[in-house]
């Protein structure tokens, strides 16, 4: 296992490219199945399950390979410890939070396209606060294009109204949680070398310890959930949330937090595709357009790493 901060290489390579596929595939995945979940828990009781799960998984393999865990004895450890505590807020339990609580009030697809704002925010946070992540004519189209492509394929539709009284304030969570996910990304990148599997770990243990009490004060004990909605509670936390956080590391510290943020443009587009494979949904008319935007916007963002 590669420690991270190694320095970024002139253009991502194919093993990042599909770690980029997988992880839209996997998170694309999650929306119904927190739906499923939904059945048999509240949200913040979801947030702290996927969580608390996914940190035995991540701390069981770290401990296992023999990478262990940040130490705490040295100023490198307390700063990595530091820097998983940022993106165990920023980039699990906040953003998990206000979705969860957010969608309860926004129409159907608002989340979907401030997913792809993630973007937007990294774009300059990177180009200041990151060594070798500028801005550049070819970058910002893709991300524009990919944006484009998001609300085209998701349609008019996201902004209807649904008549809540505090639905702008649920838009302003939803926007939040991106805000989120964009500086957990940056953090993660500045952070200093260590394990990639040590860092996740870390990060899952310290968004564990903050979510569990929080889910017991606000939402108390379950009681007989049923078994559909443990299954999917499970599934949360083994799949996009404890391999999604080890191949967004990865991905971070091997080809940086611009190139890992093109997944927000994938997840409606898998989310849309295995609507119709397990849901039997029909593709949006639009699907194919979106697509091709989405596509486009992708390629053109990697025609130059640097200017």
């Amino acid at each position: 296992m590669s420690t991270r901060r190694s320095a970024l290489p002139s253009k991502p390579g194919l093993v990042n490219w599909m770690l980029l596929i997988i992880l839209g595939i996997v998170w694309g995945s999650s929306f119904s199945v927190v739906t499923l979940s939904l059945t048999g828990f509240q949200p913040l009781t979801i947030v702290a399950g996927r969580l608390a799960l996914a940190a035995v998984i991540l701390l069981t393999l770290a401990i296992g390979l023999g990478y262990g865990i940040p130490t705490l004895k040295t100023p490198t450890g307390r700063r990595i410890w530091l820097h998983a505590l940022g993106v165990a807020i920023l980039m699990n339990v906040l953003p998990f939070a206000l979705l969860s609580w957010g969608q309860l009030y926004v129409a159907s697809g608002f989340a979907g396209i401030t997913m792809a704002v993630v973007p937007l925010f990294v774009l300059p946070l990177a180009h200041f606060l990151v060594p070798g992540e500028f801005m550049n004519k070819a970058k910002t189209l893709g991300f524009l294009l990919g944006f484009i492509g998001v609300v085209v394929l998701i349609g008019p539709g996201a902004f209807i109204s649904s008549g809540s009284e505090v639905e702008s304030l649920a838009r302003l969570a939803c926007l939040g949680a991106t805000f989120g996910y964009a500086s957990g990304n940056i953090i993660t990148r500045l952070a200093p070398s260590s394990p990639q599997l040590s860092f996740a770990a870390a990060t899952m243990i310290l968004a564990t310890v903050i979510s569990v009490p929080l889910a017991y004060v606000f939402e108390g004990i379950p009681q007989s959930p049923p078994l559909n909605a443990v299954i999917g509670l499970i599934y949360l936390g083994l799949v996009p949330t404890a391999l999604a956080t080890f191949i967004l590391v990865k991905i971070i510290t091997s080809a940086g937090p611009s190139f890992l943020v093109m997944v927000n443009f994938q997840v409606p587009v898998w989310a849309a595709i295995m609507g119709v494979v397990f849901l039997s949904e029909a593709i949006p008319p639009q699907f194919i357009i979106a697509l091709g935007l989405i596509l486009s916007g992708l390629a053109i963002s990697q025609l130059k790493r640097h200017s």
